[in-house]
């Protein structure tokens, strides 16, 4: 009998998850012999966590909030962007046994944006709101698709300005705080803030859309967020939430662990249809 391989993804909450879902939709698509589970874990039991699972014949994990910054103090082997990011959601036994690290957010945004929904980056004016982990995690996937500009806004300003400095050997990056967006104009607008978790609004102003720009919101819901209401407000010809980048994500991962790429549309299909009944 053939051995089925244990995956999981850890966070605290986790019961909402659409994870697992994912990846059996992945496994019955690619015929993988594999199982996912979710696992409640908070950050004070992730270390003991994380070594009971690996040790236990444990393949691969997911980890998401409050456990991205914990994996990536874990994992002693990091991807270059996780690297940058300072933050994981992806650990993977590697074929000498050491667990690699990745940051998957990123490039489930990038190719979200530009293969589903055919909107390009290249010599683009982007805006990030927000300078926490989640606009670290896509900062630099974005700047390799070489876009014209990249700001950061965020609430407190020297937070922002932090951030673009880290990043600073790769592209310059503009910081600033919201009122310093008055009069400025950009092809798309990444919501990173958590606004959307409680069905609110970053302060933005009018006007900030060019003609035909897109916004994305990293948040997903059964119902369109602030975010994406904001844009629909704005004439945007895209407003997106991050249904398509989570399974995007997921593919990342996926490969990582199994090494092929599972046809994605046919999954974010599901789940539209099933949000959606």
């Amino acid at each position: 009998m053939s051995q089925i391989d244990h995956y999981a993804v850890f966070g605290s909450p986790i019961e909402h998850s659409k994870s697992p879902r994912i990846h059996t939709l992945f496994a019955e698509q690619t015929e993988q012999l594999m199982e996912y589970s979710t696992q409640l874990v908070s950050a004070e039991k992730f270390p003991r966590a994380v070594k009971d699972f690996f040790s236990s014949g444990g393949r691969g994990l997911n980890c998401t909030v409050p456990l991205k910054e914990l994996a990536w103090e874990y994992a002693k082997l990091k991807t270059e962007r996780a690297e940058l990011a300072k933050a994981l959601n992806t650990l993977a036994v590697q074929a000498d046994g050491r667990i690699l690290g990745d940051n998957t957010d990123g490039i489930g945004l990038v190719t979200d944006i530009q293969n589903n929904h055919g909107i390009s980056l290249k010599q683009k004016r982007i805006l990030i709101l927000g300078a926490g982990g989640a606009s670290r995690g896509i900062i630099l996937p974005i700047l390799e698709q070489l876009p014209l500009s990249m700001t950061i806004a965020n609430r407190t300003v020297a937070k922002a300005v932090t951030l673009a400095d880290e990043f600073c050997h790769k592209a310059k990056i503009n910081a600033c705080g919201y009122d310093a967006l008055k009069g400025q104009s950009f092809d798309l607008i990444l919501n990173a803030t958590s606004a959307s978790l409680t069905d609110e609004l970053p302060p933005l102003a009018a006007g900030l859309l060019a003609e035909q720009g897109s916004c994305y919101d990293l948040a997903y819901a059964n119902k369109a967020t602030a975010f994406v209401r904001w844009g629909y407000e704005q004439h945007a010809s895209n407003s997106l939430d991050g249904l398509g980048m989570l399974v995007e994500q997921a593919a990342e991962a996926f490969y990582l662990w199994r090494g092929m790429r599972p046809d994605t549309l046919p999954v974010i299909q599901i789940l539209e249809a099933e949000r959606n009944s």
